[in-house]
């Protein structure tokens, strides 16, 4: 059989068969927040608003809301210790799966593996230490990273 007779049966073939070809729409935004702690509500109406154009249920938007104000919180305190010459980094991603927060701090980096359990029977009245706790509860992955050329990135992601 000749190349030619063999497209032709081919595109016949393909017309006969409808193909469903998928398409996945990726928003992504990137803010740089000054290392404040009012930049926490700043960072917060910059998430909603992202958010709310995604279609993600009211209840996932209180969590991530919740979990964002404390990586960001995290990040301006206890990352770049309230320096005004740092900044935090903030990088969303809606795809059809899942919203992604990047939090990206210019401190020293930390295990979280190492902050005290705040549910345990000595922490209980500690007025401070459930940030990470919280982020854990609200999210459905959350992972921190630190970089090479310094600073801490907590990926916090909620499945749709």
């Amino acid at each position: 059989m000749e190349f030619l007779e063999v497209a032709k049966i081919l595109a016949q073939w393909l017309l006969e068969r409808p193909c469903l070809i998928a398409v996945t729409t990726i928003e992504t935004t990137e803010l740089s927040l000054p290392s404040r702690i009012d930049a926490v509500d700043g960072a917060a109406s910059a998430v909603a608003e992202f958010i709310s154009r995604s279609g993600i249920s009211e209840e996932a938007a209180f969590r991530i809301d919740m979990a964002v104000r404390e990586a960001v919180t995290n990040a301006v305190i206890h990352g770049n210790r309230q320096e005004e010459s740092k900044s935090v980094e903030l990088t969303l991603r809606s795809s059809p799966d899942a919203i992604e927060i990047s939090v990206h701090d210019q401190g020293q980096g930390f295990n979280p593996e190492e902050v005290p359990d705040p549910t345990k029977e000595e922490n209980l009245l500690k007025s401070s230490g459930r940030g990470i706790f919280f982020m854990r509860n609200f999210m459905d992955e959350v992972d921190w990273s630190i970089r090479p050329n310094g600073g801490t990135t907590v990926r916090l992601v909620k499945r749709r």
